[in-house]
């Protein structure tokens, strides 16, 4: 009897392993032999585009490399004409961009120009101020409810450690903010039911190809001073990338200088031990058996 109930218990199990074969492993060798692959293509995976750096690339990029603070300073001014007016930055100071070659005085000059949440000494409601160089830079909404009701329920993302946060950070924000363009026709062919919904953008730079950000440059959007590039799209966005990068990696010079200096000194601990080796067994000379 217990033989004829483990032998009913194998065939039902054996039954299910067929079926699932039949209703899931046979569709998935059909895809196989259609696309090459066991799953079935999707129009991110096939239209989305790898991050790149801008021609001649990021002078901090590389083991020696280091910022070029005239670009900087550039990028905190797109920064603060263009990507203020959603994104904040509430992990920097103004006082940190002293380091970018401002004075004292531009520092506080500069953080003036900014109004900051305050409280009223006289009534203790809340209120703004001009901004002190110890502030932060300010969000541009009071809250996330108020910053998704502006922007089509998407919350703008605060851009302080953004090029951390993404693979390949620089690049993929340089990329992001050139790659706008109109939907290819492959791809709508391909995919019909891919077509970028009203009130989002196609950037094949993104992950899931559209987003609700609108192109927020246009050739000429920001006026550089005198002995700078012409603030083209691709200018702009490499400049700004590059000020994100510093805002998330304010001390990447020193820890490059750090890590060649902790590098020298592994190797001539090396060589110091190697050399202190030969000497302890010198008097030794190896048994002959």
């Amino acid at each position: 009897m217990i033989r004829l109930i483990a032998m009913l218990v194998g065939l039902g199990f054996s039954g299910v392993v067929l079926l699932a074969f039949l209703f899931g492993v046979g569709p998935a060798f059909s895809v196989f032999a259609e696309h090459g692959r066991f799953v079935a293509p999707t129009a991110e995976h096939e239209f989305h585009k790898e991050s790149h750096a801008p021609e001649g690339g990021f002078s901090f990029a590389g083991p020696f490399g280091k910022y070029d603070k005239q670009q900087l300073q550039r990028g905190l001014q797109v920064y603060a004409e263009v990507c203020a007016a959603c994104h904040s930055l509430k992990y920097v100071s103004f006082r940190d961009i002293e380091a970018l070659g401002y004075s004292e005085a531009q520092v506080k000059a500069f953080a003036a120009s900014k109004q900051v949440p305050g409280i009223d000494p006289n009534t203790g409601e809340a209120t703004t101020r001009p901004g002190l160089p110890t502030d932060r830079f300010p969000s541009p909404y009071p809250n996330a409810v108020a910053a998704a009701a502006a922007n089509n329920n998407a919350i703008p993302p605060d851009l302080s450690l953004m090029a951390k946060a993404r693979h390949n950070g620089s690049e993929y924000i340089y990329s992001l903010l050139t790659g706008y363009q109109a939907q290819p026709a492959e791809l709508l062919e391909h995919f019909p039911d891919a077509k970028t919904p009203d009130g989002l953008y196609y950037n094949p730079y993104f992950a899931n190809l559209n987003l609700a950000m609108a192109p927020p440059l246009s050739d000429g959007q920001v006026t550089y001073g005198d002995g700078n590039p012409e603030p083209t799209i691709s200018q702009m966005s490499a400049d700004v990338a590059a000020f994100l990068t510093w805002t998330a990696e304010p001390k990447m010079e020193k820890r490059k200088q750090t890590g060649w200096a902790v590098l020298a000194f592994l190797l001539f601990a090396t060589i110091l031990a190697y050399l202190s080796k030969k000497q302890i067994w010198a008097s030794i000379k190896p048994r002959k058996d």
